[in-house]
């Protein structure tokens, strides 16, 4: 289980002036726990969204509450709870660092498969899993949209994390690469048995997860069955824009 207990993040940003550093809240008291299998995490931008998912694997800490990831602190037990939760950013190519994609994925290999040969067996067996084996030799420079994030999904694959967090991963892709990575993730719950935590502004992405909570102005608005979540979350949007939902 991912749980939160009163968990509060802010930042200090910069004043008016340029000058004065001020303290800018972006999580208030979230408390959560998620235990499905495959959680949604919606919202308008600029909600917390993304500082809340990377709360799950140390990439953010908490100022003020606590994280537990199946029991594991962040704070404390940072190394293996990286090791446990496996994080894909919006952009894959914030990811892609090697020239090549199985030098990409062998680099992520390299800590925990030390010779070579096994390394490149392993590199390729997780990009045959996703479908994109043929691309093992391309430039990552050369990818399509699609290709660079799935290429990005098995880097982090390639590791073997037990949850999989990912940060809008639909945003840079067309309709049918959108279904690919639809396709691909369940999948991946079918085969390993992953747990994925996926936040999302494509609400059909949304509605594909077991449960799904609604983050507001940094605080939990509402969360449980998908659609009744999403439907709040159009009655809050369509107030916003002063229309009848």
């Amino acid at each position: 289980m991912i749980a939160l207990d009163a968990v509060g993040v802010g930042v200090r940003d910069t004043g008016a002036d340029s000058r004065t550093p001020v303290h800018r809240q972006i999580l208030h008291d979230i408390t959560l726990r998620l235990d499905a299998p495959v959680v949604s995490i919606i919202g308008a931008n600029g909600s917390g969204k993304s500082t809340l998912l990377q709360l799950l694997n140390g990439l953010v800490l908490p100022d003020t509450g606590r994280v537990r990831v199946d029991g594991l602190d962040p704070v404390t037990h940072g190394p293996e709870v990286r090791r446990r939760v496996g994080f894909v950013f919006t952009d894959p190519a914030a990811q892609l660092v090697m020239p090549t994609v199985i030098e990409d994925v062998e680099l992520s290999l390299r800590r925990t498969v030390r010779r070579p040969g096994p390394r490149r067996e392993r590199a390729l067996a997780v990009l045959a899993e996703l479908g994109v084996a043929e691309l093992a030799r391309r430039s990552v420079y050369e990818l399509s949209g699609g290709q660079r994030q799935l290429v990005a999904l098995a880097s982090v694959l390639a590791v073997d994390p037990q949850i999989l967090v990912l940060d809008e991963p639909t945003t840079l892709l067309d309709l049918r690469n959108r279904e690919l990575l639809r396709d691909t993730l369940r999948g991946l719950v079918a085969r390993r048995g992953m747990r994925l935590v996926v936040s999302t502004h494509d609400l059909e992405v949304a509605a594909d997860a077991a449960h799904t909570v609604l983050i507001d102005d940094g605080r939990v608005a509402a969360e449980g069955p998908p659609a009744e979540v999403i439907a709040e979350y159009r009655r809050r949007a369509a107030g916003e824009r002063g229309v009848r939902p």
